[in-house]
């Protein structure tokens, strides 16, 4: 099994009902597997990851996107160092597997 690392996370923006968080990992970071309750919108801004969700490896590379459905499962895997932004409602809450 292997070892999950926290990425490293820090607010970048907040509006009266949005938050952007850009979150970072190094390559061969597994992120922890969770699931949040409203839908949030991850971008890649340099390098890439994969995006475990539905079953479904997602490859997710610099300029890309991705909309991230409430209450889904999913994890993160860094291919190469990374950083992405994440856009959220601020009453979002998450849960850690």
């Amino acid at each position: 099994m292997e070892k999950v690392t926290k990425p490293k996370v820090r607010s970048i923006a907040s509006g009266k009902h949005l938050v952007a968080k850009q979150m970072q990992a190094e390559a061969g970071d597994l992120l922890p597997k969770h699931l949040a309750s409203l839908e949030s919108i991850l971008f890649i801004h340099e390098g890439e990851c994969i995006l475990k969700i539905n079953g479904e490896d997602v490859e997710l590379k610099q300029g890309e996107g991705y909309t991230i459905p409430a209450e889904t499962k999913h994890q993160i895997k860094a291919v190469t160092d990374f950083k992405g932004l994440h856009f959220m409602p601020k009453e979002i809450k998450f849960q850690y597997f």
